[in-house]
């Protein structure tokens, strides 16, 4: 960049780059700077194992990226993003051959639970209908003031998702299928079932996948973070790969300076410019359970018993909710287990292009003690050959990360944690830091823009997003951000 930048943001994951979008849409020059060898945090896709078998070394399955009002604004299709749709979202499968499953259709869910349907309709009908009001309430700032929009289903939706994911799921259901599904998508939140809030992630990834599916991007995740590069580029902005910051002092003289990292990272860029009760109430936030992830090449397609499951992008394998319970309290509480909750996607299902003809890649993820380096291969392959007997002999080649690598791999899921801090009832109301903004830091002029600050984890950019819209009005005088910038033709 000719000239020093008006903004440097560090990180390029989804937050950041999110963050230097909206920046860059006031006129700013705007520098993004990350310690990896490409952008996109993440949202990376590499060739781990063979030439032409992409893998997505963490996020997949994008949702968000359909519902997210910041990627409603940024317009994926205008940038050459496609979204490519599973025939079914996800599927739980269960022992004797069972299983339940998530079509995009919420009837024909319904439609599949037996004496449950009625009460997946009443529970899942509302919040599908008015999706977008319950997606934007808690992606922007809503509950820090603005207008409350279908202020009755959000509030039953608070009272439905404040409980346990085992609570709401016996009080509303009576079948095995339509327990273990909610269960499934509540795990996604690497918490203990026990604990309240876990029913409300559960819901809002269910009503996700009526309301706008749970798709992958066509080619790998890198796409979109590659969109993202090349939009910034358009407006004058660079990113600015394997270099590290240590020391904020690397931007003296740059007004506003936003941080897509932990926030034990700002402590260590920042040094001694940070006050003591500052640092107190870091040292108090906590990081939560790690994972150890798979990815394979495989021969053909997973067999899996019951066929539906085929048609699946995305495998939740545990077994009953009990089960899958039981699989997630090991992890929070320090322990490993022979039976864990196994989060799986088959992305080649949806997206034939990421293996070479007649090829095909899966992958899996299993929560560990934070910081573990234990190896849990066989446990997730057994788990999988529960439901899909004959699994193994399909595998040609796997790679693993264990939580101590995946940290390597990426500084800001430190100790395996890919969420960036527990999302708890307490951390997702005070995030990192009990205080009305938590954008701002004690540094002037600097901001927090990452999964650590609210709404928390996901691709969805409005961490950064939201941090920008503060350092605009905050450090630039502007009051109302700019909307993002169309691609230029």
């Amino acid at each position: 960049m000719n000239g020093s930048p008006d903004a440097v943001v560090v990180g390029a994951g989804p937050n950041g780059l999110a963050a230097a979008l909206r920046l860059a849409a006031a006129g700013l020059r705007v520098q993004v700077v990350d310690a990896g060898e490409r952008p996109g945090g993440g949202m990376r896709t590499e060739e781990l194992i063979r030439p032409g078998y992409l893998h997505d070394v963490c996020s997949t399955v994008q949702p968000m990226a359909a519902a997210a009002p910041f990627f409603r604004e940024f317009d994926l299709a205008s940038r050459g993003v496609r979204l490519v749709f599973p025939e079914l979202n996800y599927a739980h499968p269960l022992d004797g051959g069972r299983a339940a499953v998530s079509h995009r259709s919420l009837e024909d869910t319904a439609a599949g639970l037996g004496r449950d349907a009625d009460s997946y309709r009443k529970l899942f009908g509302p919040l599908v209908e008015h999706g977008t009001d319950v997606v934007d309430f808690f992606l922007t700032s809503a509950l820090r003031g603005l207008p409350l929009r279908s202020p009755v289903e959000i509030t039953k939706f608070g009272f439905n998702g404040l409980p346990n994911v085992r609570w709401l799921a016996h009080h509303h259901f009576q079948t095995e299928e339509a327990r273990a599904l909610l269960a499934g998508a509540a795990a996604h939140g690497m918490l203990d079932l026990t604990q309240p809030l876990t029913a409300a992630l559960g819901m809002l990834l269910t009503m996700l996948a009526h309301h706008v599916g749970w798709p992958l991007i066509e080619g790998g995740s890198q796409q979109l973070a590659d969109a993202m590069v090349t939009a910034l580029e358009e407006q004058g902005g660079e990113v600015v790969t394997g270099h590290l910051v240590t020391d904020l002092r690397e931007f003296e003289g740059v007004p506003a300076v936003l941080l897509d990292t932990t926030p034990e990272a700002f402590l260590d860029m920042a040094g001694d410019r940070v006050n003591e009760g500052y640092r107190r109430w870091i040292s108090r936030y906590r990081h939560g359970a790690g994972v150890f992830k798979i990815d394979w090449i495989l021969s053909e397609p997973v067999p899996w018993a019951n066929p539906d499951v085929c048609r699946a992008g995305t495998i939740h394998v545990a077994g009953t909710l009990d089960e899958t319970i039981a699989g997630e309290a090991a992890p929070n509480q320090g322990r490993l287990t022979d039976k864990p909750y196994v989060l799986a996607v088959q992305p080649t299902v949806a997206d034939p292009s990421r293996a070479p003809d007649g090829g095909h890649v899966f992958w899996a993820y299993v929560h560990v003690p934070h910081g573990s380096d234990a190896d849990m291969t066989e446990a997730i392959e057994n788990q999988v050959e529960r439901f899909a007997p004959g699994f193994r002999d399909t595998v040609v080649e796997r790679a693993t990360k264990t939580a101590v690598q995946m940290e390597q791999w990426n500084p800001s899921y430190l100790g395996g944690d890919i969420s960036n801090g527990q999302a708890t009832l307490r951390q997702m109301l005070a995030r990192p830091v009990p205080r009305w903004n938590t954008y701002k830091t004690p540094v002037r002029g600097v901001y927090l823009a990452s999964a650590a600050t609210p709404p928390g984890p996901a691709v969805h950019g409005a961490c950064g997003d939201n941090a920008a819209r503060v350092a605009l009005r905050e450090v630039f005088g502007v009051r109302e951000a700019p909307p993002l910038k169309p691609p230029v033709r």
